[in-house]
């Protein structure tokens, strides 16, 4: 295997031949001038028509600067080299305008320099790279220092003076990469990173020290890269920099060490092996890179940290399986087999060793791979092959560049390009070409795969790989064989989550483990019908997670909670994003009896009350009820989305839920405010369920519709330090047991409350009399009140006022009323609801024609005119009223029963959608997962019930479900103002 590339060969006869016909009237310009005929002599030699039919860069840096190839055939490249040296430190700083074109032209001149020393076989690569990135180190000095000498002439910053502006100004610039490691591609460009010590920085002007060396930054990437007439000094990237939130351009050295220690990744680990001040304050760099030894050099690595270390090599598309080894458009860089391959081969094996063995701390690639042999971690022959692998692939990357300038590693796609660039690279062809570059990457790739060979999977059978800056190709086609249309958008976000822009995974053990859980991550998101939507809703989930290591680490030892979060996240994105935001519901999810049948209210009640027996205070409790109760209303949430509880026994779990909280809650809110106020002699009081917390039909998420009633001398005072009035300290009552349902603690919510339904609505009392509430239903209470009214019972509180306020209840709704007078107000009032929230999408299942409203006042209806005479019509819950309808004969008992079924279809349908999406349901829009959950649902509602094939089967049984309850209402409940059952 060759070591050193032969010189370039003219392939194109003419082409070499315009060429130098262009730098012969160069020479003959200069003929009054020595320079002129040595040029012209030059120029008949097959180095010059090698480099004039093989590269236009090269050709036009010989025609602006004969006077180079003069000096390197006379004096010999070193000598050149000094006189570059010292042009360069010549170059005025004073002046912005003489600095940017000195420092361009003397590139141009070090760029032609490099070129012949390296073409003509005078200098190695070695010393080819060093040459560039030494001249990369005095353009980036002389650049910094120019723009300290302009912010200490405005007065912003105090300098030391002598003849370096930069000596302990506290600023210094950190090169990566190639440059830090002294290795330079011929058109590479440039990795930095600015920091700065804000204790050494004087700064004196009217912002900060920050601002002004992110201004410092942006200018100092301007001057060095902006093109003009004379070209540009060096393309620069400061990607490599810590990424903070907001991204700085400058970042002070205490900053950077806290972004390190909480939240540096194991490639940017990789990266600083490389790092070294080129420019600035080299006291403040240097002491902060012996900071940040101990980040980089560990004593110690677990198993996790050194998968990750391996994974960062398939970020650049070398992962087993991916991707060809060829010739043709093959990147000597990325590509399989190539030069970053052996990089990774010994940054790898530094990374994990060099904690221990110092002797292996070295930047730059050769000289480690050597130290790994000195210290009998690899040995001789696969050093000496990958050493002379790594060279050919650097001088070959070296002669792509210098075919027009650019910062390229491919070679040539097309084959006469390709001959062309072989014959530049010195082959006799370009099939001699290809041979020797696929012997080279296969002995690569060899190597390689023998030093991971038994490294885990962390691809998941592709390229799966989010460390570094940018998209790894191979990872993105693995995303787009994943079905993921926004593969770059993914693979985005994941790089977010690994430089820690989430709390999830701010920290380094969040990390480790999130890598190891990616393959099993992405295999989980493919069942989804959807992935990308199914991402975004797991992307949520974690950016919502207070901590990560946790979570993750129990998700790692349990692989089915992943599979059944990403199934949420396609069936069910809000009960998802409510596992997000209360991630101590996985604790429930492995529970022993989470997916067995739920449990009744006596094993809940004795469930929670041995809960709180760790209670300290009111804080405990609240915290330890919202634990309790979100816990179990995942559980049944989950098992409705599962199939494995139907929807009304998910419905009475709810309900019981909320019962026994509120229980348990209400006395403790009466002792608060009894320390405080005393309390009311003879007082009682109780809470009124309404809605569905009153028909037990709850689901999750559900309001809780709740009317506060007491009873007392209204000229009573409560008896303690500070009286209140009865009124005042049964109204503050309420207040603050709604405060305790309503309230965020670190726990969450437990339940959002609605106190509308009470008497006189939102402008009445929050609490009132059992007489007021007496009176106003007798004499004040609208129908629909009283439609409210037939959903209401006691859920807490006194159990003789909870007795006086039933009779009232009672009483109330078993007044004979005039029938043609309340179906006419019932119609009325659903005509109203309807044109404020009506729909014809029969997927409004609460107020489309027939759906929960239409059936729910067919219920109402029935008990307020015939409960009278029937009072086996007394009941809360809708479905009950409805079948006792049936068997009272005021509808065909099929009817009732064909009803109820519709009720039990909507309940089910309503209890999915409520866990699962917050806007309205578009079946062709909808996940996959969300519609079997769907169908699950209703045939546990209905397993008697006609098949239900298919999705459609199911729209069609709701359509005739609501074609149903809606006549069954207009039979009791007419638009027009006759008629009747």
């Amino acid at each position: 295997m060759p070591s050193l590339l032969q010189p370039p060969r003219a392939a194109d006869a003419a082409t070499a031949e315009r060429g130098l016909r262009r730098l012969c009237q160069v020479a003959q310009a200069h003929a009054d001038r020595a320079v002129g005929d040595a040029f012209a002599g030059w120029l008949e030699g097959d180095l010059a028509a090698g480099i004039a039919a093989g590269s236009p860069f090269l050709t036009d840096c010989l025609a602006a600067e004969p006077d180079i190839a003069t000096r390197f055939l006379e004096l010999g490249p070193e000598a050149v080299w000094d006189d570059l040296v010292a042009e360069t430190l010549a170059v005025d700083r004073g002046d912005r305008t003489r600095l940017m074109a000195g420092l361009r032209r003397v590139r141009r001149r070090v760029a032609l320099l490099t070129a012949l020393a390296d073409l003509s076989g005078q200098w190695e690569l070695e010393r080819v790279t060093l040459a560039l990135s030494d001249f990369a180190d005095l353009a980036v000095q002389r650049t910094m220092q120019h723009l300290l000498l302009e912010g200490a002439k405005r007065g912003e910053i105090e300098l030391e003076g002598g003849d370096d502006p930069s000596a302990g100004c506290g600023i210094f610039i950190l090169g990566m990469g190639k440059h830090g490691a002294r290795e330079l591609n011929y058109s590479s460009d440039i990795d930095l990173i600015v920091l700065f010590d804000a204790e050494a920085v004087r700064y004196r002007g009217a912002e900060s020290a920050m601002a002004f060396c992110v201004r410092l930054t942006r200018s100092l990437v301007h001057l060095l890269e902006n093109r003009s007439r004379d070209g540009y000094v060096f393309r620069t990237d400061l990607r490599l920099r810590p990424h903070p939130p907001g991204h700085p351009l400058a970042l002070s050295t205490d900053a950077a060490e806290l972004y390190y220690e909480r939240h540096g990744q194991n490639w940017e680990r990789a990266a600083f092996i490389k790092a070294r001040v080129v420019a600035g304050d080299q006291r403040a760099g240097d002491g902060f890179l012996r900071v940040l030894q101990p980040y980089v050099w560990r004593k110690h690595l677990d198993y996790a940290a050194i998968r990750d270390i391996h994974s960062i090599k398939r970020q650049i598309n070398a992962y087993r399986g991916f991707g060809n080894i060829r010739a043709l458009g093959h990147d000597l860089k990325v590509g399989r087999g190539g030069i970053r391959e052996i990089e990774f081969f010994a940054q790898t094996q530094q990374l994990i060793l060099g904690g221990r063995v110092p002797e292996l701390r070295h930047g730059a690639t050769q000289p480690a791979l050597q130290a790994l042999v000195a210290n009998r971690w690899l040995d001789e022959e696969t050093a000496s092959e990958l050493t002379a692998s790594y060279r050919l692939l650097r001088t070959l990357e070296h002669r792509l560049q210098m075919v027009a300038d650019q910062q390229t590693q491919a070679l040539p796609a097309r084959e006469g390009e390709f001959a062309r660039f072989a014959a530049f690279a010195g082959f006799p062809d370009g099939e001699a070409l290809a041979e020797t570059v696929l012997e080279t990457l296969r002995t690569v790739e060899r190597h390689y795969a023998a030093l991971f060979e038994a490294e885990p999977d962390l691809g998941g059978g592709g390229s799966l790989v989010f460390t570094g800056t940018g998209d790894d190709p191979a990872t993105l086609e693995t995303l787009k064989a994943m079905g993921f249309k926004d593969a770059a958008g993914v693979a985005g976000r994941i790089r977010a989550w690994h430089h820690g822009h989430i709390r999830a995974t701010r920290s380094t053990r969040a990390r480790e483990i999130l890598t190891e859980l990616t393959p099993s991550l992405f295999e989980a998101l493919r069942r989804q019908h959807d992935v990308d939507t199914a991402f975004k809703l797991f992307d949520e989930f974690v950016s919502r997670l207070p901590a990560g290591v946790q979570l993750f680490s129990l998700i790692r030892a349990n692989p089915g909670l992943l599979r059944l979060v990403c199934d949420l996240m396609g069936a069910a994105p809000r009960l998802a994003r409510h596992l997000a935001a209360n991630v101590d519901l996985f604790e429930a999810i492995l529970e022993p009896d989470f997916f067995e049948n739920l449990p009744d209210a006596a094993t809940l009640r004795q469930e929670y009350e041995s809960r709180l027996k760790d209670a300290r205070d009111l804080q405990d409790v609240l915290d330890i009820a919202r634990r309790w109760a979100h816990g179990r209303q995942f559980q049944a949430g989950l098992q409705i989305l599962l199939g494995l509880s139907d929807p009304e026994q998910a419905a009475a779990t709810l309900t019981d839920i909320a019962e026994i909280v509120l229980q348990s809650l209400l006395p403790r809110a009466e002792a608060w405010l009894t320390e405080q106020h005393g309390s009311v002699p003879g007082g009682s009081f109780v809470v009124l369920g309404l809605g569905k917390l009153g028909s037990r039909e709850l689901t999750v998420g559900s309001d809780l519709d709740l009317v506060f009633v007491y009873d007392a001398d209204p000229e009573a005072l409560s008896d303690g330090a500070k009286p209140l009035s009865a009124h005042t300290w049964y109204a503050r009552l309420g207040q603050r047991l709604v405060s305790a349902l309503t309230a965020r603690t670190a726990e969450g919510q437990l339940f959002e409350i609605d106190t509308r339904l009470r008497p006189s609505g939102n402008v009445g009392p929050v609490a009132c009399s059992v007489a007021n509430f007496a009176r106003y239903q007798e004499q004040t209470a609208e129908t629909w009140e009283q439609q409210a009214l037939t959903r209401a019972r006691v859920v807490a509180g006194d159990a003789e006022l909870a007795a006086k306020v039933g009779e009232v209840i009672e009483t109330t709704l078993r007044r004979p009323r005039d029938l043609v007078a309340l179906r006419a107000a019932v119609r009325a009032m659903r005509e109203r609801i309807f044109k404020g929230h009506g729909s014809a999408d029969p997927w409004s299942l609460k107020h489309a024609r027939g759906g929960l409203v239409d059936m729910e006042f067919t219920a109402q209806f029935l008990q307020l005119a015939f409960l009278h005479e029937r009072p086996e019509l007394r009941a809360t819950g809708t479905a009950e009223v409805l079948a006792a309808a049936g068997e009272a004969g005021l509808m065909a008992p099929s009817r009732a029963r064909d009803l109820v079924a519709a009720l039990r279809l909507h309940h089910a349908l309503q209890a999915v959608l409520r866990l699962s999406l917050r806007d309205r349901f578009v079946p062709a829009e909808a996940p996959e997962g969300l519609r079997e959950a769907l169908s699950r649902a209703a045939l546990r509602a209905n397993p008697d019930g006609l098949p239900l094939e298919d999705f459609q089967a199911l729209e069609a049984r709701l359509v005739e479900s609501q074609d149903l309850a809606r006549r069954i209402l207009d039979d009791f409940c007419p638009p027009a103002a006759t008629g009747g059952p």
